[in-house]
């Protein structure tokens, strides 16, 4: 799930850095994959709340796709009955094979983890991880590159053993 972050001046950190560390996230990736035996193939996904059910999915979905067509009048419709349901987030996967091995990595979740403090998303809110911004309030390039290889490094440490 996305970081909640409670006030402007974390918001405008998160700004700051989620760009820089999503590309440096994937750069380091490609890194790793270089080296191992794991291939990748990148996929965007939903990402729906905790203990949102199938059929609940199913008609958020099928909804969605009503829009696509609906008139204006049934547009407004579907809106408000959206408003009541739980709503999936774009998510993003690297799906990693090896063999008959197979391991997901979920990208966001490894970029909150670069710019925010012992992320955790069961978590109420994110502390935004100050360290990786200079004095003059722009990225610390070089902090935001050894904190991006050492959690890409234990990312790919944690995958199933050959």
């Amino acid at each position: 799930m996305p970081p909640k972050i409670t006030n402007p001046v974390a918001w405008r950190q998160a700004e700051i850095l989620m760009q820089p560390a999503f590309i440096r996230v994937i750069d380091n990736i490609r890194k790793q994959l270089d080296e191992s035996s794991w291939t990748g193939t990148y996929h965007d996904v939903l990402i729906w709340p905790p203990n949102t059910t199938d059929e609940i999915k199913a008609l958020v979905t099928e909804l969605l796709q009503a829009m696509e067509t609906a008139t204006p009048q049934e547009a407004d419709e579907i809106r408000q009955t959206l408003t009541r349901l739980p709503m999936p987030h774009p998510g993003y996967h690297l799906l990693l094979q090896r063999q008959q091995q197979q391991a997901s990595i979920d990208l966001w979740e490894l970029c909150y983890q670069v710019c925010f403090i012992e992320y955790n998303p069961e978590k109420e809110a994110a502390n935004i991880d100050t360290s990786l911004i200079d004095e003059f309030n722009e990225v610390d390039w070089l902090r935001l590159d050894a904190k991006t290889k050492q959690l890409v490094e234990e990312a790919f440490a944690s995958l199933p053993e050959s």
